[in-house]
């Protein structure tokens, strides 16, 4: 028997056995409706517990708790919003300016004192209210290192 003939028999015995599966279902609809459609919900009820049950276990997302921050303290830098360690922190001069800078210049991104590295410490000289949200913004002073005394505003959240 070649190849060919067998996967012919294949084909021809698991249509059959769909044709016999159907034939069944059907009969036991004519004859049995309440188990037919029992047994009609009871898959449909294990197909939704299969999609909706838990495969692995995801990482659980962390919340960021906003800081109650103090004109005078000192603290870091640091972005609830970047995974990436390298990332930098921009000072800007004025608080409402955090969206509407354009940092396609070179000169932009490597000039210096306006951008710094998380970790970077801070004092906080004022804060500002915006969007109908208390302490949004905050005037920083850069503590140390060769910006020391650099002010600029950054969002409050980016201070911890």
């Amino acid at each position: 028997m070649s190849n060919e003939d067998n996967a012919n028999k294949s084909v021809e015995s698991a249509k059959n056995l769909i044709g016999n599966l159907t034939s069944a279902a059907l009969n036991l609809k004519e004859t049995k409706p309440k188990v037919f459609y029992g047994a009609v919900g009871g898959v449909a009820l294990l197909i939704l517990i299969a999609m909706f049950s838990g495969g692995e276990s995801r990482p659980t997302v962390q919340q960021y708790t906003k800081k109650a921050l103090v004109v005078g303290q000192t603290y870091t830098l640091k972005s609830p919003n970047s995974y990436d360690p390298a990332s930098t922190i921009r000072l800007v001069p004025a608080p409402g300016a955090l969206a509407a800078y354009d940092d396609t210049e070179e000169a932009d991104r490597t000039g210096t004192c306006i951008h710094f590295p998380q970790g970077t410490s801070v004092k906080v000289l004022r804060l500002q209210d915006a969007f109908e949200t208390a302490n949004s913004f905050a005037e920083v002073s850069i503590e140390g290192g060769e910006c020391n005394g650099k002010t600029g505003w950054v969002l409050a959240i980016d201070v911890q």
